[in-house]
């Protein structure tokens, strides 16, 4: 169903970029229509033969509005999540640890004589592996947010999504892609998007190596359009 992304993507680009002078036209249109069918007593064969126009418009309603609540529904519906930040090896989170203002900190104390153990050194948070901003493909299809690529443990990374906001639509995933530019060959699917707003979580899977990736991408796979797009720095 190719040709509905080809659809989405002209309007995205073209209708939604001049949606003020579309809307007036619409209205134009439909009022045109109106005027048409009255005079060509449209209206009144419908009502003397209902039975022939319900065999038409009948399955045609079948089909479009299941197809356009599938595809418009997400534009209404929003969810939103909140994940805490994943564990990392040492008990911290991946986060970047807060310092403490120099004029409320507690004066420094030397050991007493009688101390021999060293105190034990307090657990630091792994830092992020690389990180990078989301930008939408288009006007339509915004998106917000800082992605990061966390190492966890040795060679375990998980993927997190922070103050994240996309377009909604349907059947999106999140993936990790080799370019820089979006999605192409050889993108790691890492799940389906668990909401269009909000801190979220998605592990790479074992065994995939995660230096090669340059983007971190939102992907309706359903009718193949690029939501958004978050590069992948250093």
């Amino acid at each position: 169903m190719e040709w509905i992304g080809d659809l989405e993507r002209t309007f995205a680009s073209v209708i939604y970029p001049n949606r003020v002078i579309v809307g007036v036209l619409t209205v134009v249109l439909v009022v045109a229509l109106v005027v048409v069918a009255l005079r060509r007593g449209w209206v009144a064969s419908t009502r003397r033969h209902p039975r022939r126009a319900a065999v038409i418009l009948i399955p045609g309603l079948v089909i479009a509005l299941p197809l356009a609540w599938y595809v418009a529904s997400p534009l209404v519906l929003s969810k939103s999540i909140d994940e805490p930040a994943p564990i990392v090896s040492g008990g911290g989170t991946a986060t970047t640890p807060t310092v403490s203002p120099t004029s409320s900190a507690t004066p420094a104390t030397f050991p007493s004589a009688s101390a021999t153990e060293p105190p034990s050194p307090s657990p630091s948070a792994t830092p992020l592996a690389r990180s990078g901003t989301f930008s939408g493909a288009d006007d339509f299809h915004f998106g917000r947010g800082t992605a990061h690529l966390v190492e966890t443990s040795p060679g375990v990374f998980v993927v997190r999504l922070a103050d994240f906001e996309v377009r909604n639509g349907p059947d999106l995933f999140v993936y990790l892609s080799p370019s820089a530019e979006g999605y192409a060959k050889g993108v790691v699917e890492l799940g389906a998007l668990k909401a269009d707003k909000g801190n979220q979580n998605y592990e790479v899977p074992l065994g995939v190596d995660p230096t090669s990736a340059r983007s971190v991408v939102i992907w309706c796979k359903q009718f193949s359009v690029l939501f958004a797009t978050a590069p992948l720095g250093s």
